[in-house]
């Protein structure tokens, strides 16, 4: 039974988190919940002050459009910690590293390699060439090590069963990992005893892991210490605060297009003392916007003669450009046959039952249960243009019926998957609310999983909506060490 704070909360028919379906906390929430609940609501209401004012002396906002001209934001971030056990997490970690491992083999394969997935008939030609994600100025530039999603984030969630699921890989600019680091040191700020309660594996050296993978993908002839630089587009982008505070992390430069210049086919910072040489770029600008010469010419983001630096091996960008051809939504349907050509094993994780479109036998079948399913836009990202069947109105059916019709191509389905459930602080008690996870995944010198990543909850009631861009909160993600209690 539970106590206090947790008092009538109710897990009803999902799989939740902390709590078994007979109302008792699981194994490994026992002690978090014993301490949560000597907490009075007044007390846990001036842990939360103290968390926002924190957050707002450090700047740590997003920008949530659509509402108006765009709302800026103290990130939300909920008292209640996520907890996973050390035998789920190996099983993560496993399934990760095994999944960036096989994404990263595609991606040199088609850009660089001999495209064996395609002429074995692994993934289909035209799907890829028709991704938007697609860069055919990406063909023949190399990136060493074949690191080329340096950088992932790969979104998880969690079914009825407690099954693991892969729902999406984020390979191009993934974000979040700063409120990762952030929801930590606050909760050992506001929370200091219950965070003391556990053994969790630390999550702050990932500045320097960083650091040490970008630096891993200097071109050849680079410095012992190559110079590695922060792109960004600007101060207006929503998620300035984490690459201000990345380039803080690793102790390099933030950097704007206009900061650059190449010459040569080689790229160079202008500082006060001169020209300096920029070795490795970790952009957090979309491909369309890196080079106005080779992409959008009305772009001033960018920098003029950036990709064919690279394409003279004088620079590395990080992530390579046209990754996003493999956070094509369709594409992620034929990630497990990916896995199993270039590793020559099974998927460690699950991933969600797909439907594409553009078979017209999947097509049928999707129209004919349009309300029981999940529709997305293979080319969006952050929740935007999705259909969630069940929760939708007639018109909204027969709307995403006629985009399907006009352009197959453009969506896939999915089975809905009942999200699982944490409790969360409602005013003065606790509520379940969805939440999925993003690990962030390096490939340094090895494959390295931080522990834990973002737990995304979705604020509104009822909601399977987690992201940050429609008003999604988050959670600190605790990893417990080895001989904590698990499940």
């Amino acid at each position: 039974m539970t106590t206090g704070l947790f008092d009538g909360y109710d897990p009803e028919s999902f799989f939740d988190e902390a709590v078994a379906a007979d109302g008792s906390p699981r194994p490994h929430y026992e002690a978090l919940v014993r301490r949560l609940g000597g907490f009075s609501p007044v007390q846990l209401a001036e842990r939360e002050r103290i968390r926002d004012a924190a957050f707002r002396q450090a700047g740590i906002t997003f920008t949530v459009y659509g509402e108006g001209e765009g709302v800026e934001r103290t990130f939300p971030m909920d008292l209640v910690p996520r907890l996973i056990p050390a035998e789920e997490w190996d099983h993560i970690e496993a399934g990760l590293i095994q999944r960036v491992t096989a994404l990263n083999r595609f991606l040199d394969d088609l850009y660089v390699g001999d495209q064996a997935a395609v002429n074995d008939g692994i993934i289909p030609r035209w799907l890829l060439t028709s991704s938007d994600g697609f860069q055919r100025e990406a063909f023949g530039i190399a990136v060493p090590h074949a690191a080329r999603c340096l950088v992932a984030g790969i979104d998880i969630v969690r079914d009825a069963e407690g099954t693991y699921r892969v729902l999406e890989d984020n390979l191009r600019n993934p974000s979040g990992v700063s409120y990762v680091l952030e929801n930590r040191a606050a909760m050992t700020r506001v929370l200091p005893r219950v965070f003391g309660d556990h053994l969790v594996r630390p999550v702050d050296h990932y500045g320097p892991s960083l650091l040490n993978a970008l630096r891993r993908v200097s071109p050849p002839g680079a410095d012992p210490e190559p110079t590695v630089v922060v792109l960004t587009p600007g101060v207006f982008n929503s998620a300035y605060f984490e690459h201000a505070f990345l380039a803080r992390q690793m102790g390099v430069e933030l950097v704007e297009g206009r900061d650059l210049v190449v010459d040569d086919h080689v790229v160079s910072m202008r500082t006060t003392h001169g020209l300096k040489r920029v070795d490795v770029i970790y952009r957090r600008i979309d491909d369309a916007f890196l080079d106005p010469v080779v992409f959008r010419s009305d772009s001033m983001l960018g920098v003029p003669g950036l990709m064919s630096a690279a394409r003279a091996g004088n620079v590395t960008i990080a992530n390579a450009v046209g990754n996003g051809v493999a956070d094509d939504k369709a594409v992620y349907a034929y990630v497990p046959e990916l896995i199993r050509y270039y590793l020559g094993a099974e998927p460690i994780l699950a991933s969600v039952p797909t439907y594409l479109l553009w078979d017209q036998e999947q097509r049928d079948h999707v129209l004919d249960r349009l309300d029981e399913l999940v529709v997305k836009p293979v080319a969006e990202s952050g929740g935007y243009g999705m259909l969630i069947g069940p929760a939708a109105t007639d018109g909204e059916i027969e709307a995403m019926r006629r985009r399907i019709e006009a352009d197959p191509r453009s969506y896939i389905a999915q089975e809905v998957v009942q999200l699982s459930r944490h409790p969360t602080l409602v005013d003065d008690h606790l509520e379940g609310r969805h939440v999925d996870l993003r690990p962030f995944v390096l490939s340094g010198d090895k494959v390295e999983v931080i522990p834990g990543g973002l737990t995304r909850v979705a604020l509104r009631k009822g909601s399977l909506v987690v992201n940050s861009s429609q008003g999604g909160g988050s959670k600190d993600t605790w990893v417990l060490a080895e001989g904590e209690p698990g499940p």
